[in-house]
């Protein structure tokens, strides 16, 4: 079985339209997984009890999470992630319209391993994607 390579936490249309646009282009779209709200992806990672909802072997390789999402925040969720030991190593970039020092501040805090704010050129936004994919999927060496 194929499992998600990438985990995209976004509840904004037309972000997460750029997105898979971009990873279309990368042909790296059929390994991604896209979440809506930070309740779906805590759903998605942990059961009731907090424990993982996963196989080990099914992690991700990269996390690229939201901080403005509905329902639970894209802080909480890293917090979640952060604090769980099967999780705590995973990637998670946050990639956001905030521009707020605290929210970089508090991602970093959290154990965010990067903190990038979207760009408003869609040029400029397709880079910041394709960067991104290039280091975390294809250089960065994984704790797993």
């Amino acid at each position: 079985m194929d499992y998600p390579e990438i985990i995209v936490i976004e509840d904004n249309y037309h972000d997460l339209e750029m997105i898979k646009d971009a990873l279309r282009e990368l042909k790296i779209n059929r390994n991604v997984c896209i979440l809506r709200d930070g309740a779906e992806a805590t759903k998605y990672f942990f059961n009731s009890a907090g424990g993982l909802n996963l196989n080990v072997s099914a992690l991700p390789k990269l996390i690229l999470l939201d901080l403005k999402l509905p329902k639970i925040n894209g802080l909480e969720v890293l917090k979640a992630l952060k604090t769980n030991e099967e999780t705590r190593s995973l990637p998670v970039v946050i990639f956001t319209s905030s521009d707020e020092s605290s929210d970089r501040i508090n991602s970093y805090h959290l154990g965010a391993n990067s903190y990038l704010v979207k760009p408003l050129d869609a040029d400029e936004y397709f880079s910041y994607i394709r960067d991104i994919i290039n280091y975390w999927i294809g250089m960065n060496a994984t704790a797993q």
